[in-house]
């Protein structure tokens, strides 16, 4: 069994039923659209890619693959908080314009991550790869 993969998935996968379960208990319902929603607690980002670094490190060591794997967290976590959290405020704003000049739209925009969301999927990324490697 590769842990690589079975940490990557139990760690991003777990962190998006962590956030259906959230929003079933804030909202009380579900759309097919809550199954890929890229926003809100936790990121499904973060807890992906820091478990792909983890359980790299774990298994290798600092290797080629582990510093790879470390920078594309850095964009990854830096992006979800940073770039799409700009672009979703932009986006609020704009659905506010259209609403204000009453133009219809089916104007579509993702908040991204607050830095809180981005942590709490970085530490589920983290703990699935240390109990994937150490337990499995």
């Amino acid at each position: 069994m590769n842990k690589i993969l079975v940490a990557i998935i139990f760690a991003g996968f777990g962190a998006q039923l962590i956030k259906l379960i959230l929003l079933w208990f804030t909202h009380k319902t579900l759309s097919l659209h809550d199954i890929i929603v890229t926003d809100g607690m936790p990121s499904s980002h973060a807890a992906f890619v820091i478990s792909l670094s983890t359980i790299i490190y774990l298994q290798e060591g600092v290797s080629t693959s582990f510093a790879i794997s470390l920078v594309l967290a850095f964009i990854v976590l830096r992006d979800s908080f940073g770039v799409r959290r700009s672009v979703g405020k932009e986006g609020k704003d704009i659905e506010k314009l259209f609403k204000m000049h009453k133009i219809k739209s089916k104007f579509h925009y993702a908040m991204g991550h607050t830095p809180l969301q981005v942590l709490v999927g970085a530490i589920i990324g983290f703990v699935v790869s240390f109990c994937t490697y150490y337990f499995l």
